[in-house]
């Protein structure tokens, strides 16, 4: 049963996986926790074959960003108990950590922009500046 659209951020628990369905459909998943102190296990599947060059780099620990529909299921067990499986059909794969902008340089040219732009002096008058 397919939930609600979800985006999750986590570590690759266990290293992806293909597998080919009997009409030669590539599926690939992998196992990723998204719990912070206790392990929170969700298994990530993708059909598409527009993920498999990024999910084909994936190693474990690695932190990832998930993009897609969460989907539950009822699985018995061979001792005749039930569980329940959580497990994203992702549209998007993100690998977190990899180019974050500097501090320096981020925005600098836009706030010079704004600064240097004559609309700006217009908009507020100097007698209008209470201080």
């Amino acid at each position: 049963m397919s939930l609600a659209k979800s985006v999750v951020t986590g570590t690759v628990y266990r290293a992806p996986e293909k597998r080919f369905t009997q009409n030669n459909i590539a599926v690939s998943s992998f196992i990723m926790n998204i719990g912070e102190r206790d392990e929170m296990l969700i298994r990530i599947v993708s059909r598409r074959q527009v993920l498999d060059d990024i999910i084909d780099t994936l190693t474990k620990g690695e932190r990832v960003l998930v993009e897609g529909r969460l989907q539950t299921a009822t699985v018995k067990m061979d001792d005749g108990s039930e569980k329940r499986i959580y497990e994203i059909d992702a549209s998007t794969i993100e690998k977190m950590g990899e180019s974050t902008p500097t501090a320096s340089n981020f925005g600098t040219e836009e706030i010079v922009k704004f600064e240097s732009d004559d609309l700006s002096n217009e908009l507020i008058g100097e007698d209008e500046i209470p201080f």
